[in-house]
């Protein structure tokens, strides 16, 4: 299964690109997962959507899905 993983804001400048595509196994289940297995623990506060639908952490993903990355929006 496949997953292009894209990163925005801080995260891509932190990380240092703005994509990933990646071959995900049977082990790998959630958004949470996918973060673990690129980077470790998730930092706190992260968003994430996936097919460009705001997802938490223990949202499942699937062959083809587009998962999304990124910080807290603060506003003022």
């Amino acid at each position: 299964m496949t997953i292009t993983v894209q990163y925005f804001a801080r995260l891509r400048e932190d990380i240092g690109r703005d994509r990933d595509e990646v071959t995900v196994t049977g082990e790998l289940q959630t958004v949470g997962d996918l973060w673990r297995h690129l980077h470790g623990d998730p930092p706190a506060r992260l968003m994430a959507a996936v097919n460009q639908t705001h997802a938490r952490l223990d949202t499942p993903v699937a062959d083809g899905d587009e998962v999304a990355f990124f910080p807290p929006v603060t506003g003022g």
